[in-house]
C-alpha cells in the first residue's frame, strides 16, 4: 500500500454539505455495473489497511527474527583485544592473534601458559571439544537421542574414558599440573558463558527440545580424546573382522587376493638396513647417554611387559563400528598421511627441511588447531617455547617445531589388536587353558535425551572386554566366522573379546609435552619413547642439521599370530608375551640418502625380527615423494610444497596402457582418447582424471560387487590404493575368476570385458553428468569436499545446514595420490578425507615456515576465522608461520591479556 492510499484512507471522513465537501450525489442505480456498492469500497479500503498491518507486523517480524539470529549466532564470538580478569592465572598472560586468528599464547610460567591455552581453546572451539568428551565416554546419546546408543554402547564396553581416568595416575606431576590448570581455563570461560554465548550449537539443541548445560571440564576429558585417535588409526580390527566373515562364503585364495601383502620388490620400506646403519648417533644422542648405533633392526627377546568427520552422528547407524566411525570418520588401511624430511645436503640453505600433511576425515572446524605456547623466558620450570598443531581440548602442541627441533607423524598402522574368540562356561565365566575363569562386568547406564535410559552389561576376559555384546559383526564371527584353531563341531557358546593396546593405560600425555621441550635427538626419542598409543612415525629435525625416525609405540609381541585373524583365546597359544622394547623399534638418524619419506608404506624390511604388521599400506605415495625428492636438486620450502600438491596418479599409469589395448563402444571412444598422452595428473581443471577415474569407480564395480554383495564383512570396496594393488596384480591374470561377471547382461567373463564395460558405462556416466562432449569434462566437478558440522550441521534442517557448513569445493587430486583427496568409489566421487593440514618447516628460519590448516581457527559458525583457510588450502597455498617473538609482534593484528582477578588493567 502507497502512501496515496494510505492517506486516502486515513483521512477523516467528511460529510455532505460541509465545506469542502463534494456536491451531494445521486443514489446509484442499483442495475449501473459503473456504481459499486459503498459497502464494498469499505470493505476493500478495510483489506487494503489490514494488508499493508499486516505486511508492516511480517516485515518487522522478520527484521527481529533476523535480529535474534544474527545475535545469537555472533553471541558466542570471543573477545581478542584488550583484557580480562580470569581467575586462577599467578600473572599476566598476552594471547597475541594474526590476521587469521591463530593464538600466540606467552606466560611467565607454565600453569598460566596451559591455563590460558585452555581458556582460549574455550573461547574458539568449546562446542567441538564438549562433543569429543561426549564421544569417548559414550555418552553421545544424551545429546543426540536413540541413534546414538549403540555407538555409546561400543565405546562404553572399550571403556574408553575408563582407561583414561587410570592414565592420569601414571602421568608425571608436571604434567598432571598442565592439564589441571588447562581444564582451569576451560572451567573459568564456562563460569561466565552459558547457551548461545558458548556456541550457536547449544540454542539449537534447545530447540530440539534438549535442556542441557555443560559440566565443568576435567583433565580426563582431555586424555580420553588420544583413544579416539588411536582408534581412528586402527586398520587391525576391520582387517581381522573382513577376513574372518569374508572366508565364509569366498575361497582361501579370494580372501588373500583382497589382502595382498607388501611388495618390497617394487616399494621401499621407511627404514632400510643401509640407511639405518649410516651416520652413528653419537653419544649425546641416545638415551641415557649411551653410544647407540642408529641400527633398526637388532634382533632381541620380547621383553617388558595420534577430522571429525563429515558423518554425523546424528545419523542412524546400521551397526556399532558404523557408528563411531560415523562420529570420528573412516578407518582402515587407505587413510594415510605423508611426512617427509630431507637433510641440509639436499636443500638450497644447507639446513633441514620438514612437510607433514596427515589426512583425515574433513570436519567443519577442522580437526587440528594451530597454537604457539611460549614461555617468556625458558627455564627448566617453564621449558616451552613451541608452535604448531594441536587439538581442541588438549593442552600441548602434537606436530610442529620448538626453538631447536621440529617433527612430524604419519600413521605405524601396527597390528596391535587381537580378537580373541572365547569358549564361555555359562553365563559368567570363560575357559583358559583348561581353566574356568570369572567374567568381569560391570553396568553402565546410558542417558537417552527424549527416551529412556539403557542399562548394560559389560563382561570382561583377560584379554579384555566382549565386543560381541556390543558389536553385531563380531558376534557373527563368534557364531560362524572362520578363525585359525576354532571348530565349533563340538558345540559350545562362544564370544569375542578385543586385545588392544590403547586399552592399556599409558603415558602419552607424557609423551607430548616431552616432545614440545625436546633440545636435541636424544632428549625427542626419551620423549619418544612414552608414545604408548597410537602407534606413529616420527619423523625429526634439528637446527644444527641432523634428521631421523623414530617409531614409537607399544606393538605387541605374540606368542604365535601375526594379527591378521580372530584367535582362539581358550588355548593360551596366542596370547600376548609383552611389547616391542622401545630400543627394538624401527629408527634411522641421519641416513646416507639424506632424506626419510613415512607414507604409510613399510617401516621396515622383511628381515626385522618383530612381526609389526603384515598389513602395511601401499607405497605409491611414498615412492612418488622420493622420485620427486631425488629429481628436483636442490630443495626449498616452495620446493616441499610443490611436492605436497602433486597429483600424480600411480594406478593410472598401470591401468591406462590396458584401457588404450581395447575397443570400446563408439559412445566411449572420444572419451577413450582423453586418454591418449595424459601426464596421469589429476588436477580439478583435468579431463582424462575425469574419465579414468569414472572408469576405476565402473571397474570396480563390475569385478568385485557380484561376488561381494551381501557379504556380513562388508568388504569396502573404496578404490584406494589397497585396491590400486589388488587390481594390478589381478590384470596380469586376464581370465582370473574375478573378471567374470555373471549377473551383467554382457557377458563379462574376461579382463578386456571388464575393461571395455567399464570405459562404456563411465562414458555414459559422464555424458549424462558433465554434457556430452568429454573435452569439457572436469574432475573437481565430480570430486567435491564438502565441510560440515560434525553433529548439527548434517542431520539438522536445511536452514541449520546452511549455516553451520560449507558450500562445496571443487579439488583435485585423489586416493594414494601425494595430494590424497580420499573418494569412496562404492559411494561416489565425493571427498571423504582430505590432507587436514599442510605444514613445511624451515630449519635455516623458523619464521620462513609455511603452514596451512583445512578451515580456521574458529569454531563459530559466521566468524571471519570460520573457514577463512578453507579457500587458500584447496588452492594449494599456506600462510606465513611466525614463531619468534619478534615476527609474532610484526603479524599481530589483536591482542588480548589475560590478568589475574583484582590485579586491575594495565589502564
Amino acid at each position: 500500500m502507497g502512501n496515496d492510499e494510505m492517506s486516502e484512507v486515513m483521512e477523516p471522513p467528511t460529510l455532505p454539505g460541509s465545506p469542502g465537501a463534494e456536491p451531494a450525489a445521486s443514489p446509484p442505480d442499483p442495475e449501473s455495473p459503473a456504481a459499486p456498492p459503498r459497502r464494498r469500497t469499505r470493505w476493500w479500503r478495510r483489506l487494503r489497511v489490514t494488508a499493508w498491518c499486516l505486511t508492516v507486523l511480517l516485515v518487522v517480524t522478520v527484521c527481529a527474527a533476523g535480529l535474534t539470529a544474527t545475535r545469537t549466532v555472533r553471541a558466542s564470538f570471543p573477545t581478542v583485544a584488550g583484557e580480562l580478569a580470569v581467575p586462577g592465572l599467578q600473572g599476566r598472560v598476552t594471547v597475541a592473534r594474526d590476521a587469521a586468528g591463530i593464538p600466540q599464547i606467552y606466560a611467565d610460567n607454565a600453569h598460566d601458559l596451559f591455563l590460558a591455552q585452555g581458556f582460549v581453546h574455550a573461547q574458539d572451539r568449546f562446542w567441538e571439544m564438549d562433543v569429543r568428551r561426549h564421544i569417548t565416554s559414550g555418552r553421545l546419546a544424551e545429546l543426540f537421542g536413540e541413534s546414538q546408543v549403540e555407538t555409546d554402547s561400543l565405546i562404553r564396553t572399550m571403556g574408553w574414558r575408563r582407561v583414561a581416568e587410570r592414565e592420569l595416575a601414571l602421568l608425571e606431576p608436571s604434567t598432571r599440573a598442565h592439564l589441571d590448570a588447562y581444564a582451569a581455563g576451560v572451567n573459568a570461560y564456562l563460569a561466565d558463558h552459558r547457551g548461545a554465548d558458548l556456541s550457536v550449537e547449544y540454542p539449537l539443541l534447545s530447540l530440539g527440545g534438549l535442556s542441557y548445560t555443560p559440566e565443568p571440564w576435567s583433565p580426563a576429558d582431555s586424555v580420553s580424546w588420544l583413544k579416539a585417535l588411536a582408534w581412528n588409526l586402527n586398520a587391525t580390527l576391520s582387517d581381522q573382522v573382513r577376513h574372518s566373515l569374508l572366508a565364509v562364503t569366498l575361497s582361501d585364495a579370494q580372501v588373500d587376493s583382497l589382502f595382498p601383502e607388501y611388495d618390497f620388490a617394487r616399494w621401499r620400506p621407511i627404514v632400510t638396513d643401509s640407511a639405518s646403519s649410516q651416520g652413528t648417533v653419537p653419544a649425546a644422542a641416545a638415551p641415557g647417554g649411551r653410544a647407540t648405533a642408529g641400527t633398526a633392526v637388532t634382533p632381541a627377546a620380547a621383553g617388558g611387559g595420534l577430522a571429525a568427520t563429515s558423518a554425523s552422528p546424528l545419523g542412524l547407524a546400521s551397526d556399532a563400528l558404523d557408528g563411531v566411525d560415523r562420529v570420528l570418520g573412516p578407518r582402515g588401511s587407505g587413510i594415510g598421511s605423508n611426512s617427509w624430511v630431507v637433510s641440509g645436503s639436499r636443500t638450497v640453505s644447507g639446513k633441514p627441511l620438514l612437510a607433514n600433511d596427515p589426512h583425515l576425515s574433513p570436519s567443519m572446524p577442522g580437526v587440528w588447531y594451530q597454537v604457539g605456547l611460549h614461555c617468556t623466558a625458558v627455564t627448566a620450570s617453564c621449558p616451552y617455547d613451541v608452535s604448531g598443531f594441536g587439538f581442541s581440548g588438549m593442552p600441548g602442541v602434537i606436530v610442529g617445531h620448538n626453538a631447536d627441533i621440529g617433527w612430524g607423524v604419519t600413521n605405524l598402522a601396527p597390528a596391535d589388536t587381537d580378537l580373541f574368540v572365547e569358549k564361555l562356561d555359562g553365563a559368567s565365566s570363560y575357559r583358559h587353558r583348561d581353566r574356568t575363569l570369572p567374567l568381569e562386568t560391570r553396568k553402565e547406564v546410558i542417558r537417552v535425551a527424549g527416551g529412556d535410559s539403557r542399562t548394560i552389561t559389560v563382561r570382561s576376559t583377560h584379554h579384555g572386554p566382549l565386543i560381541s555384546d556390543a558389536f553385531p559383526k563380531a558376534k557373527a564371527i563368534a557364531t560362524d566366522g572362520r578363525a585359525p584353531g576354532v571348530d565349533r563341531a563340538g558345540g559350545g557358546e562362544y564370544a569375542v573379546a578385543m586385545r588392544w593396546s590403547a586399552l592399556d593405560a599409558g603415558r602419552t600425555m607424557d609423551a607430548v609435552f616431552r616432545l614440545d621441550a625436546a633440545k636435541d635427538w636424544a632428549s625427542f626419542r626419551a620423549g619418544a619413547a612414552l608414545f604408548s598409543s597410537p602407534a606413529q612415525n616420527l619423523v625429526y629435525a634439528d637446527r644444527r642439521g641432523h634428521i631421523g625416525y623414530q617409531a614409537p609405540g607399544r606393538i605387541p609381541v605374540r606368542a604365535k599370530g601375526d594379527g591378521r585373524w580372530p584367535v582362539p583365546g581358550w588355548t593360551g597359544e596366542y596370547d600376548w608375551k609383552g611389547f616391542v622394547p622401545f630400543d627394538r623399534l624401527p629408527r634411522s638418524f641421519d641416513p646416507a640418502s639424506g632424506y626419510i619419506v613415512t607414507a604409510n608404506n613399510a617401516a621396515v624390511g622383511p628381515s626385522y625380527p618383530y612381526p609389526l604388521t603384515r598389513n602395511w599400506g601401499d607405497g605409491y605415495r611414498s615412492e612418488r615423494i622420493a622420485e620427486l625428492i631425488e629429481k628436483s636438486g636442490k630443495l626449498d620450502a616452495a620446493a616441499m610444497q610443490r611436492i605436497q600438491l602433486d597429483t600424480y596418479n600411480g594406478n593410472a599409469a598401470t591401468l591406462t596402457p590396458l584401457l588404450l589395448a581395447v575397443t570400446p563402444g563408439k559412445d566411449a571412444r572420444a572419451a577413450q582418447d582423453l586418454l591418449r598422452g595424459w601426464d596421469f595428473g589429476q588436477g580439478a581443471d583435468s579431463a582424462p582424471a575425469a574419465y579414468f577415474n569414472a572408469v576405476w569407480s565402473n571397474l570396480l564395480r563390475l569385478t568385485f560387487h557380484d561376488e561381494l554383495a551381501g557379504n556380513r564383512a562388508q568388504l569396502h570396496v573404496d578404490g584406494g590404493g589397497l585396491w590400486y594393488e589388488i587390481v594390478r596384480r589381478l590384470a596380469a591374470r586376464p581370465d582370473d575368476p574375478w573378471w567374470s561377471n555373471s549377473r551383467d547382461p554382457r557377458g563379462l567373463r574376461t579382463r578386456d570385458d571388464v575393461l571395455r564395460a567399464a570405459m562404456d558405462d563411465a562414458a555414459e556416466e559422464l555424458s549424462g553428468r558433465l554434457g556430452d562432449d568429454p573435452r569439457a569434462w572436469r574432475w573437481g566437478a565430480l570430486h567435491t569436499l564438502t565441510l560440515r558440522n560434525e553433529t548439527i550441521g548434517t542431520g539438522g534442517p536445511a536452514p541449520v545446514q546452511w549455516l553451520l557448513n560449507h558450500e562445496p569445493l571443487e579439488v583435485g587430486g585423489g586416493s594414494a595420490t601425494v595430494d590424497a583427496t580420499g573418494w569412496d568409489a562404492s559411494q561416489g566421487y565425493e571427498v571423504n578425507w582430505v590432507p587436514s593440514m599442510r605444514m613445511v618447516i624451515d630449519f635455516a628460519d623458523f619464521d620462513a615456515s609455511r603452514w596451512i590448516n583445512l578451515t580456521g581457527a574458529s569454531g563459530h559458525a559466521f566468524h571471519a576465522h570460520y573457514d577463512d583457510q578453507t579457500d587458500l588450502w584447496r588452492e594449494g597455498g599456506t600462510l606465513a608461520w611466525p614463531s619468534g617473538r619478534a615476527a609474532v609482534a610484526t603479524a599481530t593484528k589483536d591482542r588480548l591479556t589475560l590478568h589475574p582477578e583484582g590485579a586491575g588493567t594495565d589502564g
